[in-house]
């Protein structure tokens, strides 16, 4: 069966052929600011000024979104990023999704999720997660969550594109080290990123040494 290369080439990613959808998979630190961070405004405006949510109840819920991001986070690297199988079909999402950066580790245009894909995925992830608080009748209270969550996406995405072209501050160099340890040595552990959390719960630490 196919595994996650620890090989790596320096230069950039060719993913597709299209031009046009080529540069969809590219972007770059303002844009996604300017993209996430509106998104993430708006979403606070409607959860208070239109869904009515107490601003407390709405804080409490957005540190709550932000914590389950670190879940989720792990989940989906391990999991969806990784899932690779001999289906060329399965192979080809796997490179779109996650291979293309494993193999050119310093793309710098692909340490972002693009605005495009990215709003796509929140979009889905934003009615999985209403789905759910709606089956437990509670609906609006996903307007609280949903921007810490996003908040805690962006805030992750952040901090892996500063492991992957910056030297790692005194303070946060285990964090520096594990993603590296990842992508260099064993792929299928140290699935954390922006933590070592769920990567002990789960059992999934690189050796010690």
């Amino acid at each position: 069966m196919p595994k996650v290369t620890t090989e790596y080439q320096h230069g950039e990613a060719r993913i597709f052929k299209n031009p046009f959808l080529e540069s969809l998979t590219k972007t770059n630190p303002i844009s996604n600011i300017i993209v996430y961070g509106l998104s993430i405004a708006l979403f606070t405006y409607y959860a208070i000024a239109k869904v009515g949510l107490d601003p407390i109840v709405f804080i409490g819920l957005f540190a709550f979104g932000m914590l389950f991001w670190t879940f989720a986070e792990y989940l989906l690297h391990r999991y969806l990023f990784h899932w690779i199988n001999d289906n060329k079909f399965v192979q080809r999402f796997h490179f779109i999704m996650h291979g293309s950066h494993h193999k050119f580790p310093r793309d710098e245009a692909r340490l972002l999720m693009p605005p495009v894909p990215g709003l796509i995925m929140a979009s889905l992830l934003f009615g999985l997660f209403y789905l759910i608080f709606w089956i437990f009748q509670i609906p609006d209270l996903c307007f609280g969550f949903f921007p810490g969550f996003f908040s805690g996406y962006l805030m992750y995405s952040f901090v892996h594109r500063a492991i992957h072209v910056n030297k790692p501050p005194k303070r946060f160099k285990h964090i520096w080290l594990h993603h590296n340890i990842h992508h260099f040595k064993y792929p299928d552990k140290a699935f954390g990123v922006s933590n070592t959390f769920w990567d002990k719960v789960f059992g999934t630490m690189p050796p010690k040494k």
